[in-house]
């Protein structure tokens, strides 16, 4: 399936790319907003984009080598774009954009291990070079470890119950063994298979984006120049709520009026929220795209 970028329009819009502009892509995929922000800031605009997976850079190169030296192109983790940024002159940039979810290609890609309605090997790694697996998290951690990561990450009621099973089941190496044994064992059946949030909860331990999200945006207002933008697409709530909440943080100006002492949460706005609300996408988009449905597009511009 043809990666489709979510929220395509709305996100040029909003970044307003720009001739001469320097931009950051810290989530290229398949190289589809990257194409985008390059075409609306042609013809000198430039574009350094990062991406984790390096099947996902492989890909981009091919797709974008058309723009030449445009573009530039890093297989390394958005949380690392202080130190890539630097290295290759990207300073005081105009604009950034962060595509937390998971794209196509990796989702339909059974040897990834993504999705439990493939035949596959649990692994769930953006880099399936580094890292633990999901296997590796199924297979030794502790029952309470395992329902932690079920509530935290996946918001999973059922937590406990399915962390009990999954121990007492296991060893699993494959996808649908998993997904299957979820299944067996839930006897209400909605319109979501029982496994969705077990494996949103283990995607996100495995690639620690929590934690990534955090870093990442703070790194990204560092780098932007005044009157520069941050784009951040996020799928989930716990993603979209802490980049709310950091918005509305960093947007928030707390600077003593004259003649009064600075307290501990002293400091004036650092960011200006562009989108009040999360920019969701259209009934159109959602039909073309299902997956669009669940993105939320918020920006900011540096003060």
């Amino acid at each position: 399936m043809t990666h489709i970028p979510v929220l395509f329009n709305e996100v040029i819009t909003l970044l307003q790319p720009q001739a001469n502009g320097r931009y950051l892509d810290g989530t290229v995929g398949a190289g589809g907003h990257t194409a985008g922000i390059l075409e609306a800031s042609a013809p000198t605009g430039r574009v350094l984009g990062l991406d984790k997976d390096p099947e996902a850079i492989a890909y981009a190169q091919k797709r974008l080598a058309k723009y030449g030296e445009r573009v530039i192109l890093v297989n390394a983790s958005y949380t690392a774009m202080a130190q890539v940024a630097a290295a290759h002159g990207f300073t005081d940039l105009d604009g950034i954009l962060l595509d937390l979810g998971l794209s196509s290609r990796q989702l339909d890609d059974p040897a990834r291990g993504f999705s439990f309605m493939k035949e596959g090997p649990l692994d769930m790694r953006f880099d399936p070079t580094q890292g633990e697996t999901a296997a590796d998290l199924i297979n030794n951690l502790s029952e309470a470890e395992l329902a932690d990561i079920f509530w935290r990450y996946g918001e999973e009621n059922r937590s406990w119950y399915y962390a009990r099973i999954i121990v007492a089941e296991r060893p699993f190496t494959r996808t649908t063994e998993l997904a299957d044994v979820i299944a067996a064992n839930t006897r209400q059946r909605g319109r979501r298979h029982p496994a969705t949030k077990i494996f949103q909860a283990l995607r996100i331990a495995v690639n620690k984006e929590l934690e990534a999200v955090e870093t990442g945006v703070l790194a990204a207002i560092d780098l932007l120049k005044p009157d520069g933008r941050l784009a951040v697409i996020s799928f989930h709530s716990l993603e979209d709520r802490f980049v709310k909440q950091t918005f509305r943080r960093l947007s928030q100006d707390k600077t003593p009026p004259p003649g009064f002492p600075a307290t501990d949460d002293s400091r004036p706005a650092i960011v200006r929220r562009i989108t009040r609300k999360a920019v969701q996408a259209t009934a159109a988009e959602t039909e073309q795209n299902p997956r669009s449905r669940s993105a939320r597009l918020r920006v900011v511009e540096k003060i």
